[in-house]
């Protein structure tokens, strides 16, 4: 069922179909030419003109030379300058015994060191292995004993956490301090962010690496249990450089309009850490490639990022719909220029339509959507601006070289066209496996397939809705919640900011449904009238029975979502009655 736009859309969208675009963009010669390879046995669709690693990306953005690749406060580093650091840090890491195969750890906060070493590491064939910064020492411990990492570099915040740990990783050898003090100092190899500029010109290692080989280990969220690591190759990687620009070119065309080639460098701020599959696959593969500026904050904080957008007229944000809430909600927004905003952008949470239909009346910018995890090293599906506008509660179509497909529960039989099942997903994109777990692997990735464990429905043009994790759904009585109906409901109501809905167990019932709502600045609304505003809406039996309100916005993991398992404790009373 197509969902009705939310916004008036120019009454001659679209020029083209979605087929047309894609067959133009496709074509011979075209741009984003498509070619069969073999991958694990799997015959694949892949994009004929990706680069073919990390490490051939590395050294042809050299090209931009003086342009800004980061700015961090008052550090901007060039491409010019970031390729040096890159070789550099290489060339240490071969002197420091790592060959290729080797895991690197990487522990800290986005600054302008962690793409430099992210890219060393990855030129000279070693694994990367991005460590959530936000984790406790015991959850980093299990990732380091787990991945077997022989290098760590880490920040001075995560060294403080670590360092009494240090002597309990065995395949452990040497720990390289960025920002601190300690025996091996990066600063010691390459002087401050502002000073790479004048290193000398040594170049990277000679160090053969193809797509297939492996280059990163990036671990899920760990919402429930240990996380695991997915094994990407250079493939996964590279191939989101052309799926973001395929986006962009496609929703360009259908409006009528020929796409720019090269596309334009832009300014973006990045929000969300780079441990993540989303900052460090989709968003920072893409910024390299096509020159744009990285801007880095020390941690969010939404009248900082309204100074940074207005002072650096920023043309790009987002990462998780949480950020463009607080921008648009934020009580002292009007004192801030925020014209130079182009696109927000989000994936990794659900969103509510009434967000799109803001982001594009109040700040004049496109919204943007897709859909990807860590197992598929972000991006899957992509749309934005009017394509996203006509279907608000969809995640967007498969990218070209993906395909799409909505299983039964048993994982044996594909349902027809609109019915809600799990989603399963290939593509180039798609990871080796899960790290040191093979029963793990072959539960999950199935014949180049994975099975995500989302509760999907595909409608007749391809456009993929997402309508829950299946472990978030509620079932009261035999009959389903998808947790996101009801919480699109209540992100509609004017007070509602953020909100979550959980399941409370019920000797009858098995479960009922509850909501955790964080109510905007200067608001009020009660449990009543709440769920008065549900029960207008939706059938009665997915009426919230009990709502909580906190001052906060809810919990989330690095991906932006919503640590469902935190909110339990605020029906503690309900529970045990």
């Amino acid at each position: 069922m197509a969902h009705e736009p939310i916004v008036p859309l120019d009454p001659q969208w679209p020029k083209l179909s979605l087929a047309q675009a894609q067959g133009l963009l496709t074509a011979p010669g075209a741009p984003f030419e498509m070619e069969s390879v073999d991958i694990r046995g799997v015959p694949t669709r892949v994009w004929k003109n990706a680069p073919p690693s990390l490490r051939i990306i590395a050294q042809l953005v050299r090209a931009y030379g003086d342009r800004d690749f980061t700015v961090h406060e008052d550090e901007r580093v060039s491409f010019e300058a970031n390729y040096r650091a890159t070789c550099h840090i290489a060339r240490r890491l071969v002197e420091l015994g790592v060959v290729k195969g080797d895991r690197v750890a990487l522990a800290m906060r986005n600054l302008p060191e962690w793409p430099a070493i992210f890219f060393a590491a990855a030129s000279i064939g070693a694994i990367v292995v991005p460590l959530n910064a936000w984790w406790t020492g015991s959850e980093i411990d299990y990732a380091m004993k787990d991945s077997g990492a022989k290098v760590l570099f880490v920040d001075g915040e995560r060294d403080a956490r670590l360092k009494d740990c240090y002597d309990d990783w065995p395949a452990l050898e040497a720990v390289v301090l960025s920002r601190g003090a300690g025996p091996v100092r990066l600063e010691d190899w390459l002087g401050g962010a502002n000073d790479w500029a004048a290193l000398e010109d040594v170049g990277l290692p000679e160090v053969e690496v193809v797509p297939e080989d492996d280059v990163t280990i990036f671990y899920t969220s760990g919402t429930t249990g240990n996380p695991k690591g997915a094994l990407g190759t250079h493939r996964n990687l590279v191939t989101n450089v052309l799926s973001s620009g395929y986006c962009a070119a496609r929703t360009t065309l259908r409006r009528g309009e020929t796409p720019a080639s090269p596309p334009e460098p832009k300014r973006g701020l990045l929000v969300i850490p780079l441990f993540h599959v989303t900052a460090c696959s989709a968003s920072l593969m893409g910024s390299v490639v096509t020159g744009s500026t990285l801007y880095f904050m020390r941690k969010w904080d939404a009248v900082q990022a309204m100074e940074l957008i207005q002072r650096e007229r920023i043309q790009l944000t987002g990462g998780v719909p949480t950020i463009a809430w607080q921008l648009l909600e934020h009580p002292e927004r009007e004192r801030y220029d925020l014209s130079s905003l182009e696109s927000i952008s989000y994936g990794g949470a659900p969103s509510a339509p009434e967000l799109v239909k803001r982001i594009r009346e109040e700040f004049g910018a496109l919204p943007g959507n897709g859909w990807g995890m860590t197992e598929t090293m972000a991006t899957v599906t992509l749309h934005s601006g009017e394509e996203y506008l006509a279907r608000p509660t969809s995640a967007g179509p498969p990218v070209p070289v993906a395909d799409l497909k909505i299983m039964d529960v048993d994982g044996r039989t594909e349902l027809p066209v609109g019915e809600v099942g799990e989603l399963w997903a290939r593509g180039p994109m798609v990871v080796k496996g899960y790290w040191n777990k093979p029963e793990a692997t072959a539960e999950t990735f199935v014949d180049g397939w994975v099975r995500t464990g989302d509760l999907a429905r595909l409608d007749e043009e391809g456009y993929l809705y997402i309508v829950d994790r299946a472990k978030d759904m509620v079932i009261r009585g035999g009959e389903n919640i998808y947790s996101s109906e009801v919480e699109n409901v209540l992100y509609a109501h004017p007070a509602v900011t953020d909100c979550a809905l959980i399941g409370l167990p019920h000797r009858t019932w098995g479960e009922e449904p509850a909501a955790v709502v964080h109510l905007k600045p200067g608001a009020q609304a009660s449990e009543a009238e709440l769920q008065d505003w549900v029960r207008a809406r939706l059938a009665a039996f997915k009426v919230p029975v009990a709502i909580r309100f906190v001052d906060d916005v809810l919990p989330r993991n690095a991906q932006g979502k919503i640590l469902k398992r935190e909110l339990h404790t605020l029906f503690a009373q309900e529970a045990a009655a």
